[in-house]
């Protein structure tokens, strides 16, 4: 709680900074220069407050210099030679970046309260035929727990009685749900849709894999980027070099050189002015926060700096494929029924039974028959589920068998020549209808391709970054959804610390990786890769995890994204680069000739302005990117 108020008070306190420092500046610009300079203190007071604090308490308690401890002392050196408004806009801008921080610092930990939600707190213990409520925490491996229709799975297990429809798609990702039979695996997470099951402990709560998934996420956002380390490595030399730098000139100029101790001091206090990397960091931060803005424009949200920069050095990009690639709902593709039987009727009357039914493709079908060839379903007289196959229905005294090719008695194998089997060759899953009469009807389902899956893998393969697919699907799905999309290499049949272990694969191979996803599933990779990527309609874990969403799932703007990336990554390089050249020049001017305090000032804000105004440029599209 109490960090909290300080976060909030942080960024609070950084808009009262730069409000004060505007102030002041418009005063100080129309003569009154001495109600400028109480605003620039209150500038000076508000921004700097907390930076002071944090970096006097690192002095102390870890003998540490910061760059925000450089900034205070050239600041309120600034202060000392009369020059207020340089040191308030040196404070403001260094108060308002540290806020930002800050704030998308705090976001990106949300994820792990969101995947708590979804485990169970509570199961219900079997024991000797009597049901009792327990604590998760309190099964050990061995116990028999009965999970209900609509109940989530408490704990990791295989089924001892009974026969049901499991929805994976938070450890799988799979979309079409599994049907699960006595010596079945289930996962924790999972939820149960249609009948009642008994289930044995094979491990307890602490090591299920969907404990694990939360495992994963907390380790790899413990992970501190290169960019972080680097900082951290060198920011306390940069900050004793100029220090002592400083103090050093100043000495020598007095010991060496005779001068004064106030012309000495003077030259001291020119040096922090000139060498504090006001420069530096303004040639990132406006230029970041301009492409996080063009970014969210178009569709394209970027959770901070660092992944927007490692964007543009992608190599590989991994997909999962339900939800992502294809859409995550089955559709109805492809049909045949008996040249002697009337389409519309037997559809219809196939709608109509399935309406009754617990099949995990009835709703695909009875859209398709109601949304698409727009008929009435015909209410069956009576329905006899079958567990596990399928279900019979009667019509007007016919009897009618929809289901798996199992309920046939070999008759559906060669029902049209063998059509249904060219269709499960590409990866379609099956229904099959029969009538009095025999084998009556096929229908084929399939998770389809987004287009514009295909639109964004050309256009990274146009960018020189290779594609590979990570699905928990089969390898025959795999291989037909990779080949129909263009991908550059695709691995099946994978759970989440699969997808983790390929990630890290891949990492070695290519460097750079993002993995995009949008299920519970994904969070562990997304978590692991370079860039994690999530789609906007993903469930909140993904969305909470990722380093960047694609609003309204639409993967075009993932090749757009690289290309702002590299754009800001250019501008960045280039405001780096002048502001270094910049600041060596005054340093230089510094130590071989007496440089005036004015044009100290105005060549260190003039160098600040020029990489802000170049940074500035990326809130504008250029042309052809969009």
């Amino acid at each position: 709680m109490l960090k909290k108020i300080k976060d909030q008070l942080e960024m609070v306190l950084a808009v009262i900074c730069a409000i004060c420092w505007v102030v002041g500046f418009i005063f100080d610009l129309t003569g009154f220069e001495t109600v400028g300079v109480i605003f620039f203190i209150g500038a000076y007071l508000s921004g700097g407050f907390l930076k002071t604090k944090e970096s006097l308490e690192a002095l102390i308690k870890e003998c540490e210099f910061s760059v925000d401890f450089l900034m205070m002392i050239a600041a309120i050196c600034a202060a000392i030679i009369g020059y207020w408004e340089e040191g308030a806009m040196l404070i403001a801008i260094f108060a308002i970046s540290g806020a930002l921080e800050t704030y998308t610092f705090n976001k990106s930990h949300k994820e792990i309260s969101a995947l708590m939600d979804l485990q169970p707190e509570e199961a219900t213990l079997f024991l000797d035929g009597v049901e009792k409520i327990v604590s998760v925490s309190e099964l050990t491996i061995g116990d028999i727990i009965l999970i209900k229709p609509g109940d989530r799975v408490p704990a990791d297990g295989v089924i001892v009685y009974g026969a049901t429809n499991l929805d994976e798609a938070a450890i799988t990702g799979e979309s079409i749900p599994v049907e699960k039979t006595n010596e079945d695996d289930v996962f924790a997470g999972t939820v149960n849709l249609r009948s009642s099951v008994q289930v044995k402990i094979t491990k307890p709560s602490s090591e299920t894999l969907f404990q694990k998934i939360i495992q994963m996420v907390q380790n790899a956002q413990s992970e501190k980027s290169p960019s972080q380390l680097f900082l951290e490595k060198y920011e306390g030399i940069y900050v004793k070099g100029v220090l002592i730098g400083a103090v050093g000139l100043a000495v020598i100029l007095t010991l060496v050189f005779g001068w004064s101790v106030s012309d000495a001091a003077r030259r001291a206090i020119v040096l922090l002015v000139v060498a504090s990397p006001c420069a530096l960091v303004a040639s990132v931060t406006p230029a970041t926060l301009s492409a996080i803005s063009n970014g969210a424009k178009s569709g394209i949200l970027f959770k901070g700096g660092v992944q927007l920069e490692k964007m543009g050095n992608l190599k590989a990009v991994a997909f999962d494929k339900t939800g992502t690639i294809t859409k995550g709902k089955p559709i109805v593709t492809d049909v045949f029924i008996r040249e002697d039987a009337d389409e519309d009727a037997v559809l219809a009357v196939v709608a109509g039974i399935e309406s009754h039914s617990t099949h995990p493709l009835a709703d695909a079908i009875i859209k398709y028959v109601k949304t698409e060839r727009n008929l009435e379903i015909i209410v069956p007289e009576t329905i006899e589920n079958v567990v596990g196959f399928g279900v019979i229905g009667e019509v007007e005294d016919i009897r009618y068998t929809i289901g798996k090719a199992q309920m046939f008695d070999g008759l559906a194998e060669d029902f049209a020549d063998g059509i249904g089997n060219t269709w499960q060759e590409e990866g379609k899953t099956l229904v099959y209808v029969s009538d009095d009469l025999g084998m009556l009807a096929v229908l084929a389902l399939k998770d389809t391709v987004r287009e514009e899956a295909k639109i964004a893998i050309e256009g990274l393969h146009n960018l020189g970054i290779s594609t590979i697919m990570i699905t928990g699907d089969n390898e025959q799905t795999a291989a037909i959804i990779a080949k129909e999309v263009g991908l550059t290499d695709f691995f099946a049949s994978c759970l989440p610390d699969a997808k983790v272990n390929i990630v890290k694969q891949l990492q070695e191979k290519y460097d750079v990786v993002a993995m995009i996803g949008d299920g519970i599933n994904d969070a562990p990779a997304l978590a692991t890769a370079n860039i994690g990527i999530a789609m906007g309609e993903g469930t909140d874990v993904a969305l909470e995890t990722a380093d960047v969403v694609l609003m309204k799932n639409d993967l075009t703007r993932l090749p757009k994204a690289v290309v702002l990336s590299r754009r800001m990554n250019k501008i960045i390089k280039q405001n780096i680069i002048f502001a270094i050249t910049v600041i060596s020049v005054l340093i230089l001017s510094n130590f071989f000739f007496r440089l005036p305090i004015p044009v100290a000032v105005v060549a260190h804000e003039g160098n600040t302005i020029l990489v802000i105004l170049n940074g500035l440029r990326l809130l504008k599209n250029k042309k052809g990117s969009n």
